[in-house]
């Protein structure tokens, strides 16, 4: 068992290190596998990062410098992540999806000299402050001018002789790689994580709560979350530090899910948010549980996360996790209690408070705040914010800014983010527990509950939805669905029914959004078509 006290070794957290000892070990184990049937072994993975890692110091890369990487999941953006941290230099993904403002901040924040980017990417950036950037390389296209920046071909990436000596080694505590989060209440901020803290993240994903790994040397990490989220380095980091394997994929697809973990080898995978219930919604097919899946991890635990086991015979698991932290809370094995984010895992301590940092009183909701035993564990800071890094770094404890509740039995419950909470009648509604119980019924593919105004004062709910494909749809079904399984004052009285719900390109509700358009005309109103939700009376 690893001393939770102790900053990880070298040998064991850094990637450069880690990358030599596989490829001098196992030369032929594959670490990556493709759709297509594609390998790629650690001996192989080792030349290629080598030559790369060559290639960005022709380039003037240094160690510690920050470097953009703008590419889609892919052996390109595998090997360039690598590559980077090879020669001790900072992995800066940029979101696939980004485009103005957010892109130009990204850019700007991260105050890298060298871009790397896929070329259908590339002329996003004109009519962009590029701030200190000076050379973009062009994969998968032709170079063309883009402002005042040096423009060159892939080819510049495939560096002629050795590695050139480090400063210095790399140690645990050195910047791996700034991440940047969603920013839907204001700028993206960069997180920035050691390899010790994305080392803790990718341990704590594949273990219990005790630090027990499930996940070894043999096992297939399916890796469908996007390399600019901790969705996708994490599992890939764990599975390098393990001597794994990864099945890369770009992007989730329910319609060839069961047949790519087949076809992969795939042991182990991450559904968040809807997957699970894409694929629980899904009709049955033969042989749906004769797969090489074992273990899969569900964020957040739906009702279709617990039957997802019973369906598909797979172990199940969840947790709570940011980019900032390294999985502080952990379920245990197959939890049947949806919704529940598990409890402290060994290593951590954690305090739900109020405002000024006072702990709350038992049964009430409070900001959930971590610190750990190990340094290095979790973030150290935004970069470039030192005021956001003071927020959320205040009496030594980290703040993650997100309310959670505590059960009897000590099981941690996420209830909002502070920003998305609401006020009915008196009473505190956990949009989360909203979504959760509307999300159950069968036509609804996903949902969000916000707070809109009411005539009364505080606020009324109002909750958007989409549906699944061929569903039929009656707001005052589900009305009726919804009146018996959630307390009164929580009972939306708003159904708006969307095509899709807007989202951050790190595919997060923008609930703001929803907010702002409020009320629309589209809009179902259960007081309008005369439904009316009270307390039930009790007799004494």
């Amino acid at each position: 068992m690893p001393d939770h006290r102790a900053v990880p070794a070298r040998a064991d957290c850094v990637l450069r290190a880690l990358v030599d000892r596989h490829a001098a070990e196992m030369p032929d184990k594959p670490f990556v596998v493709l759709q297509d049937g594609g390998r790629l072994t650690y001996g192989a993975l080792r030349d290629e990062v080598r030559s790369a890692a060559r290639g960005l110091q022709d380039l003037g890369v240094s160690q510690g410098d920050p470097v953009l990487v703008w590419l889609p999941n892919g052996i390109d953006g595998l090997r360039l992540w690598f590559a980077i941290n090879y020669i001790g230099a900072v992995y800066v993904p940029i979101n696939t999806a980004y485009r103005g403002g957010i892109l130009e901040h990204v850019v700007r924040n991260s105050g890298a000299k060298l871009m790397i980017a896929h070329g259908g990417l590339v002329e996003r950036l004109a009519g962009t402050d590029t701030a200190a950037l000076e050379t973009l390389v062009v994969l998968h296209g032709s170079p063309a001018p883009v402002g005042g920046l040096a423009v060159l071909p892939a080819e510049r990436l495939v560096g002629a002789g050795d590695v050139l000596p480090l400063e210095r080694p790399i140690e645990p505590w050195d910047t791996q790689s700034i991440i940047y989060t969603s920013g839907t209440t204001g700028p993206s901020k960069g997180v920035l994580s050691s390899y010790a803290h994305l080392f803790a993240m990718g341990n704590a994903l594949i273990a219990d709560g005790e630090g027990v790994p499930f996940l070894g040397r043999d096992d297939c990490f399916m890796v469908n979350l996007p390399m600019f989220h901790v969705g996708g380095t994490a599992p890939s980091y764990a599975m390098l530090v393990k001597g794994g394997a990864i099945a890369l994929l770009e992007a989730f697809d329910t319609a060839s899910f069961w047949t790519t973990v087949k076809e992969t080898g795939t042991t182990s995978v991450i559904l968040l948010g809807v997957m699970a219930t894409f694929l629980v919604k899904q009709p049955a097919i033969p042989g749906e549980r004769e797969t090489p899946l074992k273990h899969v991890i569900i964020i957040p635990l739906t009702a279709e996360g617990v039957a997802f086991r019973e369906r598909f015979g797979t172990d199940t698991h969840t947790l709570f996790n940011m980019s900032e932290v390294s999985c502080p809370l952990i379920a245990e094995l197959n939890p049947a209690v949806v919704a529940t984010c598990g409890r402290p895992r060994k290593g951590v301590e954690v305090r739900l408070v109020d405002a000024h940092d006072c702990a709350v009183a038992p049964g009430e909701i409070g900001e959930l705040i971590i610190r750990t035993d190990s340094p290095w564990a979790l973030n150290h800071g935004y970069n470039g914010d030192a005021a956001a890094t003071a927020r959320a770094w205040r009496n030594g404890w980290f703040h993650t800014g997100d309310a959670f509740r505590i059960d009897g039995a000590g099981n941690y419950f996420f209830v909002d983010r502070f920003k998305d909470s609401i006020r009915r009648r008196g009473e505190n509604v956990s949009s989360f527990e909203v979504e959760m119980e509307v999300c159950s019924h069968a036509a609804i593919r996903e949902a969000a509950a916000v707070a809109v105004p009411s005539q009364f004062g505080e606020d009324d709910i109002l909750v958007a939805v989409s549906l699944v494909e061929a569903q039929s749809f009656d707001p005052a079904e589900l009305l009726a669905f919804l009146t018996p399984r959630m307390a009164h004052f929580m009972v939306p009285r708003y159904i708006r029914v969307v095509d899709e719900l807007p989202k951050t390109p790190t595919r997060k509700v923008e609930k703001y959004l929803i907010r702002q358009q409020g009320v629309t005309e589209d809009t179902w109103d259960r007081e309008a078509a005369g439904i009316v939700v009270k307390r039930e009376k009790l007799t004494s």
